[in-house]
């Protein structure tokens, strides 16, 4: 009984937390809760040895990625559609900073979005984030130097092609 009030405690805590930590990696909500809910249900199936790791919520985290990665592998078509399909849908209550971040991290390579998620969203540290994805540090840096300046070229494109912006629009 104290292994399931222990796991639904954990849950409660961290799974809308991871949630939102993947939907920023992926870019699909419908798909980062179908991976969460699996990598939840995976840490139940194993808690007697997740719950002894340095952090359960980055054992969930890295599982729903990978089952995430699975899911792109098997449905590369039908996942491009669906983006097509995302981005031309009105989301009620979202900034258009929002909206142009989640635009942006969308058009940067999978591995530049994943270590800026994890530093800037999730918080994590060079070294954490080598020790959940398995890249070495310099690796890590080298991607969020990269995807950070990428991102920044998408958020400008974004804000000339929102507000009209330019040197020549005579004012």
């Amino acid at each position: 009984m104290r292994d399931a009030e222990e796991f639904d405690a954990f849950y409660s805590a961290s799974a809308q937390r991871v949630l939102g930590h993947l939907y920023a990696m992926i870019g699909s909500r419908a798909e980062a809760e179908d991976a969460v809910a699996e990598a939840y249900a995976r840490a139940w199936d194993r808690w007697a040895s997740v719950r002894d790791c340095d952090s359960p919520e980055a054992w969930v985290r890295s599982v729903a990625y990978r089952v995430a990665v699975s899911a792109w592998r098997k449905a590369v078509n039908r996942l491009s559609a669906h983006r097509r399909h995302l981005t031309e849908q009105h989301v009620e209550g979202v900034t258009v900073d929002h909206v142009a971040v989640v635009a942006a991290l969308r058009r940067i390579p999978d591995e530049q979005r994943r270590v800026v998620v994890l530093h800037h969203l999730v918080g994590l540290s060079v070294a954490e984030i080598a020790a959940e994805t398995g890249a070495n540090a310099n690796t890590v840096k080298t991607r969020l130097a990269r995807g950070r300046r990428a991102l920044a070229a998408h958020l400008v494109d974004e804000e000339y092609e929102i507000t009209g912006g330019g040197r020549n629009h005579g004012v």
